[in-house]
This record gives structure tokens, C-alpha cells and sequence, in this order.
């Protein structure tokens, strides 16, 4: 998520003064290329995400991770995929239990999250410190792990020392916490999400608009299905990521999904300055959202009319547009 909370203290209202992220203000409108708006998706796509908008609580001892077999066979001879869960939250969150929760029927669920919560992490990994892996007991009938670094370290290691093979889908959250706009940039759940598919794992991240330890992800835990559902059903591109964003909203309230683009906004932001007990300054980063984007075809118009938010995205940012009038216009 971007810049935003911690499980303990940030999701129950940020005492210290941390900025909450998520709402959205109306600015003035942006240039950013907007695209015609996008039909309104209910119970099933009405587009193929296999494409869509992609470029070419304690653990115990520590124990040798064990091989997780390529593909187990349901009665009948079907392949039962192998799903990847992760977050940034923390393996103890409640969103990656209500993740767990939507999705272990649809495939063999292993778990491999933060041992604590990575907030903001973006896409760091760690490289000056070793990283362990504690095997935990948090789902049932699912094998989980805790890792202590950090949401893209997770990926990495899932892949290498506990599943030893890709598998077909990493899905990320549900994070506490609105992951819309630029907030994409600053989040471990969508870094993780991004490292999957850097790694040709098709993958996406799941947020909920709600910073709340106690927050309502049941109508999350529906979309993540009929989402999930639908990839599962055709052969998806490697490199696919989607940003799914739900609004805080009992399901009856939600009106379907929307294939959107990233708004472009950003935060204002501030740091409160204070002194600790010997007089020495330490700083609270705060600010607020400002959407200055007035397109109805962006993921924060989705998420203000009370829609489920589905942003295409990918690893390359190489500006094309721009590329192309350099190479005509530079002397080089």
C-alpha cells in the first residue's frame, strides 16, 4: 500500500498522526491519456483479462521448506493450480485470512507472507541481512509460512525454497487500505504482485478501502472469487497484473466492476514536527489525496460510485509516446 499504516497501529485510526490514504478529492482534470469509458462488468468479464492492458501469530520452529508437487489431481484427472497467497500486512492480517478463505477451494493454497506488516515497503528486497522462514499453523488445511523480509522477498522466496516451481497464480492481499492511483507505486501488496509477474507468474492485488482491523471483507471475498474464477478458466498471459480495488461497502451497495485506468493523482503531503523526552525533533508524515483527475473512466470514479476497481498494469514503464518523439526530435 502506499506510505500508510502499520496492522497495530495505523489500521485502528493512526494515533500518531500518520496520514490515512484512501479518500479522494476532486481536483482539476489531468492529461494524462484518457481511454473511453469501460463497460461495466457484474457477475462475469466482458473482456479477456487474460490480455488485457499487458505488455510483451508466533511461528514455530524453523524447518526445512518441502516441495509442494507441480500439480495434484482432482477425481476425474483435472489439474488443481498451484496458487501463491502473499501480502503486505503480515501472514496474521485478517485480509490475507479472508483471501485464504475465498480462494482455497479453488486450487492448492500456500502461503508465504511478512512476519510483521511491510506497509509502503514499495519494492524493496533484502540485501544486508538474512532472511528466515518460519513454517505457522494461521489457516486450516493450508500450508503457511512467515518470512521476515519483505513482500517482493516473499515471492522470491516461495519460488525458490518452498514451492521449488512457479506456480500458475500469485494473488496479494487483501490489503488493508485503499491501493488506487499512485498509491500503486508506494505498496508492497501490488510490489509483490509485480514481482510475480517479473518472474512470469500471472498475478494480481487485492484492496480494500478500509484501514479497520475489524473492516467487513465479505463482499471483497465474493469479487475475489468471480475474479479468480475467470482467470483459472483460460490460459492467462505471464506477465498479467491487475489491481483490484474494493470500496467499503456491504455488497447489496457494490454495483459490479469496471476495467479502469490509474487516475492520476497524488498526495499532498506534510510532516508534523515534534520533540521526543531529550528535546531532539522527530517527524509524523501526514497530508491528503488529491485526485486530479476528473476522467469517469479511472479507478477513483469507479471506487466514488461504489464500484469494485480492475486496473491493468505492468512492469515496463518505458514511456513509448515520449521515446518516439525523442528518436525523431534529438540529434544523437
Amino acid at each position: 500500500m502506499a506510505k500508510k499504516k502499520n496492522t497495530n497501529e495505523s489500521k485502528a485510526g493512526k494515533a500518531g498522526g500518520r496520514v490515512k490514504r484512501g479518500g479522494a478529492a476532486t481536483g482539476k482534470a489531468s492529461k494524462t491519456g484518457a481511454i473511453s469509458e469501460t463497460d461495466t462488468v457484474n457477475l462475469t468479464f466482458k473482456t479477456d483479462l487474460s490480455t488485457a492492458g499487458v505488455a510483451s501469530a508466533a511461528g514455530k520452529a524453523e524447518k526445512s521448506p518441502k516441495k509442494v508437487p507441480a500439480a495434484r489431481l482432482k477425481p476425474g484427472g483435472k489439474n488443481v493450480p498451484v496458487i501463491l497467497v502473499t501480502n503486505d500486512d503480515g501472514v496474521s492480517a485478517p485480509g490475507i485470512r479472508n483471501l485464504v478463505e475465498a480462494v482455497k477451494d479453488m486450487g492448492k493454497v500456500v502461503v508465504v507472507a511478512p512476519d510483521k506488516p511491510q506497509s509502503g515497503m514499495g519494492h524493496a528486497i533484502t540485501i544486508g541481512n538474512p532472511l528466515r522462514l518460519h513454517q505457522v499453523q494461521l489457516f486450516d488445511g493450508v500450508e503457511a509460512w512467515q518470512c521476515s523480509g519483505t513482500p517482493v522477498d516473499c515471492v522470491k522466496l516461495a519460488v525458490d525454497k518452498i514451492l521449488h516451481r512457479k506456480p500458475d497464480l500469485c494473488l496479494s492481499g487483501i490489503n488493508h487500505g485503499a491501493n488506487h492511483s499512485i498509491n500503486v507505486i508506494y505498496s508492497g501488496t501490488m510490489s509483490a504482485a509485480v514481482e510475480a509477474a517479473i518472474e512470469s507468474i500471472p498475478s494480481v492485488g487485492f484492496s480494500l478501502l478500509d484501514y479497520s482491523v475489524e473492516a467487513d471483507f465479505s463482499a471483497a471475498r465474493k469479487y475475489v472469487r468471480i475474479i479468480v474464477g475467470n482467470l483459472l478458466k483460460g490460459t492467462l498471459d505471464k506477465h498479467l497484473i491487475l489491481n483490484v480495488n474494493f470500496p467499503a461497502l456491504p455488497d447489496a451497495l457494490i454495483k459490479g466492476m469496471k476495467i479502469c485506468r490509474q487516475a492520476y493523482a497524488k498526495y499532498e503531503e506534510d510532516f508534523l514536527e515534534r520533540n521526543d523526552p531529550t528535546g531532539k525533533k522527530y517527524y509524523w508524515l501526514t497530508g491528503k489525496f488529491v485526485n486530479f483527475d476528473k476522467g469517469r473512466d479511472t479507478d477513483v470514479w469507479a471506487l466514488e460510485n461504489n464500484y469494485v476497481s480492475v486496473v491493468p498494469v505492468q512492469f515496463d514503464m518505458t514511456n513509448y509516446v515520449l521515446k518516439g518523439k525523442l528518436e525523431k526530435t534529438w540529434k544523437l
